[in-house]
């Protein structure tokens, strides 16, 4: 079965109308997907961005949330702006939350833990950079607590290092995005494209 890369990061609105429905979208296409979590932060730091482009500039974010919004009410996915009387603010830090991520992918609890971290950021308005959130929904999903140990290593932080200088050195600028073989797709609006494109028809 073919694979398609999806990465994605978790303070990004867009990766999360795209985790939310990826896998079952690619089955219908007979895709596999491989879940590669990153930063965007060092990739808009190496642009001279000291934040989100939606945050600095006012009229593209102003755009993204009603975007977000009518896309995420399409989908039947809850959404809650971040930007309008809830708890925390955008872009909100997902360090620790990816640091996680690229543990539990490693076995069967991961893209449960991904989705609950989501859905607890866009459709409730949490903290994704409270530790005991993320430890809960981790354990929720089926996290060991070996495995929550591991996450915080040394090693496992150099992966995801690792993991974002990959991001950077494939060219991917922005979240979501989709890779199969050299084709870079960008955008959760490009999602069945990237699909599409991965069976060979597109």
């Amino acid at each position: 079965m073919k694979t398609l890369e999806f990465w994605f990061e978790f303070g990004s609105t867009y990766s999360y109308l795209s985790a939310m429905r990826i896998d079952a979208l690619a089955g219908t296409y007979g895709i596999s997907t491989k879940w590669m979590p990153f930063l965007l932060g060092p990739i808009f730091k190496s642009f001279g961005w000291r934040t989100s482009p939606f945050e600095i500039y006012k009229q593209k974010g102003d755009y993204m949330w009603r975007d977000v919004e009518r896309r995420a009410s399409r989908f039947g996915l809850p959404f809650r702006r971040l930007d309008k009387g809830a708890v925390q603010v955008f872009p909100q830090n997902s360090l620790l939350a990816a640091r996680i991520a690229i543990v539990g992918l490693r076995t069967d609890w991961g893209r449960d833990f991904c989705r609950g971290v989501y859905h607890a950021q866009f459709a409730e308005g949490r903290n994704i950079a409270d530790p005991d959130l993320l430890f809960e929904l981790a354990r929720r999903s089926g996290a060991k607590s070996e495995e929550l140990g591991a996450a915080v290593s040394d090693e496992n932080k150099a992966v995801l290092r690792a993991q974002t200088k990959q991001a950077m050195s494939l060219g991917i600028f922005g979240a979501p995005s989709f890779v199969f073989g050299e084709e870079l797709f960008w955008g959760d609006d490009r999602l069945e494209d990237a699909l599409l494109f991965a069976t060979g028809a597109g």
